[in-house]
This record gives C-alpha cells, sequence and structure tokens, in this order.
C-alpha cells in the first residue's frame, strides 16, 4: 500500500532544491536534508551538485544506515551542465572544479535510472 503524505496524498513528493538554499550549508547539512527526505520517500533534486566529497560522504552516511526492513538506501545520478559556461576563467584555469550539476537522488526501491547520456536522464519513479 502507498505512503500517504501529511498532506493526506499517496503520490511520490519531488523536492527540487535551488543552489541559493545549499550554498550557506555546511556539509553534513546538506546531507542530513537530502537523506531526511529520501527516508521519508521524496525524490530530491539539486539544482547545484554536491562536491566529491560531499557525495562520498553521503554514500558513507547512507550505508550506515540502512536496514533491511526501514531504509534501502539511495539512488543517486548527477548529470554535469556545460563545464565552460558555469565556470569563471579563473576556477578553469585553476583546475577547480565545478559544481553546477543537476544530481537526482531517491529511495533505492522507487527510482531506477533507465537511460543516462550528457543531456538527458530518463527515471522510472514508482510508489512503494
Amino acid at each position: 500500500m502507498p505512503e500517504v503524505k501529511p498532506d493526506g496524498s499517496n503520490g511520490v513528493q519531488i523536492d527540487l532544491i535551488g543552489a541559493n538554499r545549499m550554498e550557506g550549508m555546511a556539509s553534513m547539512e546538506k546531507i542530513r536534508m537530502i537523506l531526511d527526505g529520501v527516508r521519508d520517500g521524496d525524490i530530491v533534486i539539486l539544482e547545484q551538485g554536491l562536491s566529491p566529497d560531499e557525495e562520498s560522504k553521503l554514500i558513507e552516511v547512507t550505508m550506515t544506515e540502512i536496514s533491511p526492513d526501514e531504509f534501502n538506501g539511495i539512488e543517486i545520478e548527477t548529470y554535469p551542465r556545460s563545464e565552460t559556461a558555469d565556470q569563471s576563467f579563473l576556477d578553469r584555469l585553476m583546475g577547480k572544479e565545478s559544481t553546477s550539476k543537476l544530481t537526482v537522488i531517491g529511495p533505492a526501491n522507487q527510482i531506477e535510472t533507465l537511460h543516462k547520456d550528457d543531456n538527458l536522464i530518463s527515471a522510472l519513479v514508482s510508489r512503494k
């Protein structure tokens, strides 16, 4: 039976989180916000992706929270945008990696990536 959300609906909630909201947050705050949403069965889409270190930490924290009856883990896909359009000349010159990526994160038992390339994501999202 699908989970009923607080507003009484039984659909899949998608949280679209803008770069401005994430900008002032510490890494663990971002990870906790993402995991809290996904544990509730929501799909989280980040306008600006996580840094490689933050993504690794997200996976590490997720692994410690997996339990067979409650939480099956996450599915995470990141889609790079045009690096030259999103980075300043100085950032490119210094080799600074851009985090301007669209990132989709959801419960492993509800989201399945069907296709991914540089320009398209196709995902199947199901209710539990």
